[in-house]
């Protein structure tokens, strides 16, 4: 779609990259009711980019009563209004990656350009998905035994919806968080990431731009040292009505025991550890792409990367050969340099060094490094290479924290179906899964009883579709679910209405 006349007018007034981000409340930006703000950095290099705005316990206040007044307005609205407002949202983030999204993901994130087509293309699908869906959130008729009595059940959306959504892939899962939320007629209060504002932001700004009614998305970037206080006093708001996270298992006890002190439902996507089955008949090549995607796709930092890889063991010598040639095939390195690179640096430099940390102490425990030489590299030693442990047991500490890293860990089994879906089980996590075999209904039949909310046959463990109902199967992958029909249970309620003709008698 080519660019208007328009949108490059827009492109050229938008403030650079290393202005300050502003909140943006009742339909306009403003800084924080204290004026406090909090530096964001380029992990990449350690610079400062720019100074964000962090909203205060009456900002969010503010936000909440904006967000309430919009809703009685917007919970009316018509489905073909909120459809082209969607609709004209997708064309308008497509333009972004021409625009500034490149240099704002790669500097927040550091952002490979596989990464930023996937944030930006991927957000404009969900956009479109979720404008499908208008006309779909529907109710049904239930028949009555009381003569002269019909009961309607209808589908009504919540109210406010306080939404939190995560850096690393910043653009979509923030589209994710809010759009079925407004779809559904709810409005929205989001807090970013405090790594990614103005990543997350490029969301809001599509659809301000798109046309949605001011005071149905507030956007709340926080200080990590206020995020605490303000969080808790947002979920705790009366006016609040549904929570939705993603984000660390830790992060997600803390919301989901402050949404249960005041009873309201969540949608919590935490982390994972997906384990990959690959049974003794699987196409080795095949299974090999899949881990290689699975495993290295934005250095390992999706929650449903493949982290464990239980293979056959009659067939793992010949698939961990294949494995490391199509590993050591990978370009690493800073993609600040090199725009063709796969892999670059981790979010932060502490969490490098807690990835390292985590292959080092898998070596101690008696794996052994096939593949990847433990070192760190770039300005700020972010950039970790491909890495491959074998000989990892469940009792290790690796088989059973997510990394979020380049690593892939491998784990051979002899017997039947049963053992493989044993190791597959002996985690926490619950998000994604994938089983390789070329009898597809022996693959189906272990697909099935892998714990898991997604688990797909010759397939990557990393599956994105705006239609999919995401979610874990509980454990430290929580609960709920993002995604098509799912998102539409989720952020909507049913409302009982009975219509009864007049002169209804009753039984007393």
């Amino acid at each position: 779609m080519a660019t208007t006349n328009g949108a490059k007018q827009l492109a050229e007034t938008r403030p650079p990259l290393h202005e300050p981000q502003q909140l943006f409340i009742g339909g306009s930006c403003s800084d924080s009711a204290d004026g406090s703000t909090f530096p964001v950095v380029n992990p990449m290099t350690g610079d400062t980019l720019y100074d964000c705005a962090s909203a205060t316990i009456d900002d969010c206040s503010r936000a909440i009563e904006s967000a309430s007044a919009a809703f009685e307005t917007w919970s009316r609205s018509s489905p073909s209004s909120r459809r082209l407002i969607f609709l004209r949202a997708a064309d308008i983030i497509e333009q972004y990656i021409h625009q500034d999204a490149p240099a704002i993901l790669s500097s927040e994130v550091s952002a490979t350009k596989g990464w930023v087509r996937v944030n930006i293309l991927g957000t404009a699908g969900t956009f479109r998905e979720v404008a499908s869906m208008a006309t779909h959130i529907k109710g049904e008729i239930i028949p009555s035994d009381r003569p002269g009595t019909t009961i309607l059940v209808e589908r009504e959306p919540m109210g406010v919806v306080f939404a939190m959504s995560p850096w690393n892939a910043p653009v979509n899962l923030t589209a994710r968080a809010i759009c079925m939320p407004l779809m559904c007629g709810n409005t929205v209060l989001l807090k970013p990431s405090e790594f990614s504002p103005k990543s997350q932001h490029l969301v809001v700004r599509a659809l301000q731009e798109a046309g949605l009614p001011a005071g149905c998305l507030h956007f709340l970037p926080v200080s990590p040292a206020t995020t605490p206080a303000v969080t808790e006093h947002i979920i705790k708001h009366p006016a609040v009505r549904h929570v939705n996270f993603t984000g660390s298992d830790r992060v997600g006890k803390i919301i989901a025991g402050l949404a249960a002190s005041c009873l309201k439902p969540c949608v919590l996507e935490l982390g994972g550890k997906a384990p990959l089955i690959i049974l003794e008949d699987a196409i080795l090549d095949d299974a090999v792409e899949a881990v290689a995607f699975g495993a290295l796709a934005n250095a390992g930092q999706i929650c449903m990367s493949t982290e464990r890889v239980i293979v056959h063991a009659d067939v793992a010598a010949a698939f961990k050969e294949r494995l490391l040639r199509r590993f050591r095939a990978v370009k690493v390195g800073d993609h600040t340099q090199d725009d063709a690179v796969s892999v670059s640096g981790l979010f932060s430099s502490v969490h490098a060094q807690r990835v390292k940390g985590m292959l080092e102490a898998a070596r101690a425990a008696g794996a052994r490094v096939l593949l990847g030489d433990m070192a760190l590299a770039g300005p700020r030693h972010t950039i970790l290479g491909p890495h491959v442990l074998d000989r990892v047991t469940p009792d290790m500490d690796i088989f059973q924290r997510e990394s979020f890293g380049p690593l892939v860990c491998l784990t051979e089994f002899r017997g039947g179906d049963d053992e493989t879906v044993r190791l597959a089980n002996a985690s926490e996590y619950s998000l994604s899964g994938a089983v390789f075999s070329r009898d597809a209904m022996r693959a189906l039949a272990v697909a099935r009883r892998v714990r898991t909310g997604a688990c797909h046959v010759n397939g990557a463990t990393i599956f994105f579709e705006p239609t999919v109902p995401n979610g874990g199967m509980g454990g430290s992958s929580g609960y709920g679910r993002f995604g098509g029909m799912a998102g539409v249970e989720e952020f909507t309620q049913r409302k009982i209405i009975t219509l009864n003709k007049s002169g209804t008698k009753y039984p007393f």
